[in-house]
């Protein structure tokens, strides 16, 4: 199953959640916190003034910081509505 729904808006909240719209409808919450460690290009992100930078990349279809991190839309789409993420097959030649 591809999902492939881009995100459209986006919201930062509290303790590292955010505020997801899909372009599909879909809304839902996200907590980050539980996406990354906090690491390397993910490392600014403590930071909350720094956190509520996100914003939309229309052109990745998915959110992003100044530092270009940005997040699967798939993922997030699938943490939203817990519907399992698509399995790709290996292309053998």
């Amino acid at each position: 199953m591809l999902m492939l729904k881009d995100v459209i808006e986006v919201m930062p909240l509290d303790n590292y959640l955010l505020a997801l719209r899909f372009e599909d409808g879909t809304k839902g919450t996200v907590d980050i916190s539980k996406l990354t460690d906090f690491i390397g290009v993910f490392a600014p992100l403590l930071d909350p003034t720094y956190f509520n930078q996100v914003y939309v990349n229309s052109e990745l279809g998915t959110i992003c910081w100044p530092n270009q991190a940005d997040i699967d839309p798939d993922v997030l789409y699938s943490l939203v509505t817990g519907e399992p993420l698509p399995t790709f097959e290996r292309i053998l030649i």
